[in-house]
């Protein structure tokens, strides 16, 4: 029986390298992330995870390696990269001041999404969050864990295939992290769709995800989390992260705080 090639990964990233003048931020970086799978970018605060995540959506023009989008290399054919992705930016990005609605139109306008297919999606996008019934608020009106669910609902507007999330639970109550969370895995599940996940929150990685560790600008381990607890001889993937890093399980206990 014949098979056809195999598809392309998600995401690739192969020998990327990137510095700020002379202090690096990351060297020969080097990993793929398959389709429909939920991948946690996993590292400290200065591990490099921002740096990366600017290289993968174009904010910085990668320097030297590589990265692809579903075999789309972000470097030579932008616009067919980004068209795949969603992202989810640190920093909170919505227009305080427009409503709920307002902020999801405008974006897919930018994507070249027409109003009633804007509003259509827009819908759906606000009942699978349960914020349907503020769609007419203000986002200043939204709590912290509200305003990352619409940022979310916006990424996934234009139908990524592949979205990225920089530390999005930051500042974030355990329950809204843990709602975020599920939402995200159940998306992978349900639409097939492949996500990168940074955070520097151990407690945010399940047993079922893919592990990129990333310590001082360098991949340290990454593959399911069973093979990375294994192969560093650790009993879970606090201990395996405490193992690679050199940092005390302390340490990392405050970093899950």
């Amino acid at each position: 029986m014949m098979h056809g090639p195999a598809p392309p990964p998600a995401l690739t990233v192969e020998g990327v390298s990137y510095a700020y003048g002379s202090r690096p931020a990351l060297a020969d970086v080097s990993f793929a992330i398959a389709p429909a799978t939920f991948a946690v970018l996993l590292g400290l605060n200065g591990a490099g995870k921002t740096t990366l995540f600017s290289l993968i959506t174009r904010l910085f023009a990668t320097k030297s390696g590589h990265i692809g989008i579903f075999g789309h290399d972000v470097a030579r054919t932008p616009s067919d990269a980004l068209r795949l992705i969603g992202v989810v930016f640190q920093s909170r990005t919505l227009d305080l001041d427009l409503s709920v609605m307002q902020n999801l139109t405008y974006h897919a306008a930018l994507h070249g999404i027409g109003r009633r297919e804007a509003r259509r999606r827009a819908d759906e996008l606000l009942t699978q969050i349960a914020l349907a019934d503020r769609a007419r608020d203000k986002v200043r009106n939204l709590s912290g864990g509200q305003m990352r669910r619409v940022e979310i609902a916006r990424a996934l507007l234009h139908r990524p295939r592949l979205l990225v999330l920089d530390e999005p639970t930051v500042g974030l109550d355990v329950q809204s992290r843990a709602d975020i969370l599920t939402h995200m895995r159940a998306l992978v599940a349900r639409e097939g769709a492949s996500v990168l996940w940074a955070t520097h929150l151990i407690d945010e990685v399940a047993p079922s995800d893919d592990v990129v560790v990333l310590h001082q600008g360098r991949v340290l381990a990454h593959g399911p989390v069973a093979r990375v607890v294994t192969d560093a001889g650790a009993s879970d993937i606090r201990g395996a992260f405490a193992r690679l890093t050199k940092i005390s399980l302390a340490d990392t206990a405050d970093e899950a705080a």
